[in-house]
């Protein structure tokens, strides 16, 4: 397998994708270094997630789009050998660099990682369970393991910490169905019955748009009314695109496309990415 065909299962740009986690995190620390906050976000976004993508690509096969890439090479086992190596310098790095806590961290995250994919235990297959564990370890895992790197503290139960935490998983737990809408019959090859399969193409938009909008509700909680002022005209554009797109999705479900999708993707990313950045340098 040649080298770029294995960089492009590593999907950099789509790993970008769950950027406002980190900067989220970042808001919640007080004190850090910029260099220490790069290592992290490095560790993350180059080599945490990459590995974890090349993992899922060796293990689906997949001949249509997936996220990030709309026509993806065949894979070989070069692929799952990279996959193990970055994970393993991911796990490196954040104990030389940082802690034993980090370390553990980023560990349970590609373990986790891995049982998502594998064929023998394949977590994906379940469609509620996966939805939860993906939400969860993309979500309030990260934030946390960011707020630990850089805080130099283990405050799991912070009540601050876990609320952002919670509200990072709500978005994910709200963004990640529409990731699946466009592959319903690539699951259905491999027996995959994800969630979106189960809500089906319309569903999957009234569910995702239910859940988005007990994140918004979270946040009104959770932010002081100056921030949350700020907060609502950045996030309008992923409402206003996810309204059209389901204008045009229910009048032709081939709408449901993998443009549309990364389109959402990038949109929400952006936004929040907007926000988070406005937490962390306001002051």
């Amino acid at each position: 397998m040649s080298i770029k065909s294995i960089f492009i299962h590593l999907r950099l740009p789509f790993s970008l994708f769950l950027m406002p986690v980190f900067w989220f995190g970042l808001s919640l620390v007080t004190t850090y270094t910029v260099v220490d906050a790069c290592v992290v976000f490095i560790i993350l976004h180059f080599i945490l997630y990459p590995a974890s993508n090349a993992y899922n690509s060796y293990f689906d096969k997949d001949e249509g789009s997936i996220g990030g890439i709309e026509n993806p090479p065949p894979v070989q086992i070069e692929l799952y050998y990279s996959a193990i190596v970055l994970e393993i310098i991911a796990v490196l790095l954040a104990f030389f660099f940082f802690s034993f806590h980090f370390a553990i961290y980023i560990f349970i995250y590609g373990l986790f990682s891995r049982a998502y994919s594998n064929t023998k235990i394949r977590i994906k297959k379940y469609p509620i369970l996966s939805w939860l564990i993906v939400g969860f370890f993309q979500g309030f895992w990260i934030l946390n393991a960011v707020f630990v790197a850089l805080s130099k503290e283990n405050d799991f139960f912070n009540n601050k910490i876990f609320f952002a935490g919670v509200l990072s998983s709500i978005l994910l737990w709200a963004l990640y169905p529409m990731t699946q809408i466009y592959q319903h019959e690539e699951d259905a090859k491999r027996g995959d019955k994800t969630l979106s399969r189960i809500l089906g193409i319309l569903g999957t938009f009234y569910f995702t748009g239910i859940v988005f909008f007990l994140g918004l509700i979270g946040f009104y909680y959770y932010l002081p009314t100056t921030d949350f002022i700020v907060f609502l005209p950045i996030t309008l554009p992923i409402t206003i695109y996810f309204i059209y797109w389901f204008y045009l999705t229910f009048k032709d479900k081939e709408k449901a496309n993998f443009k549309n999708t990364m389109i959402l993707n990038a949109l929400a990313s952006f936004c929040m990415n907007a926000f988070y950045m406005y937490l962390v340098f306001r002051d």
